[in-house]
């Protein structure tokens, strides 16, 4: 897949996510033991909604909300680890959605600079192949 793809399929996700925690943010929060944040995760899902609808509507903009994306993403890494969930199967899923928060982080800081990358002039171009699928 290539970069282009990945920050629109991240938009994508970015709008599903925004729309989860800004529709049902007390779902979202009992679920990863964080009951008394509703309100924070209803802020972080108007934040990936912007950051969905910036990704796909202005394509010549992505590398800037890739960027906007990852320091969503340290906002919710961090969050999560403040969460104190009461029991064993809360602690599990708040270490599960660090797992996969810290995914989506790598996976944004790569297609950014891929973007980053593929912007340069052909003569100042490191060789990231390993990100692209020819």
């Amino acid at each position: 897949m290539k970069p282009r793809q990945v920050a629109v399929a991240l938009g994508v996700l970015s709008l599903g996510l925004g729309l989860t925690e800004t529709v049902v943010p007390g779902r979202l929060a009992r679920f990863l033991g964080a009951d008394e944040h509703t309100a924070l995760v209803r802020g972080y899902g108007a934040r990936e909604l912007l950051a969905g609808a910036g990704l796909l509507a202005q394509p010549g903009a992505r590398t800037a909300w890739l960027w906007f994306r990852v320091a969503g993403d340290a906002l919710d890494l961090a969050a999560l680890g403040m969460v104190e969930s009461r029991t064993a199967a809360g602690r599990k899923r708040t270490a599960n959605a660090l797992a996969l928060v810290t995914a989506i982080t790598v996976a944004d800081v790569l297609t950014a600079r891929a973007l980053m990358q593929a912007a340069r002039p052909p003569s100042r171009r490191r060789d990231l192949s390993l990100l692209e699928a020819r």
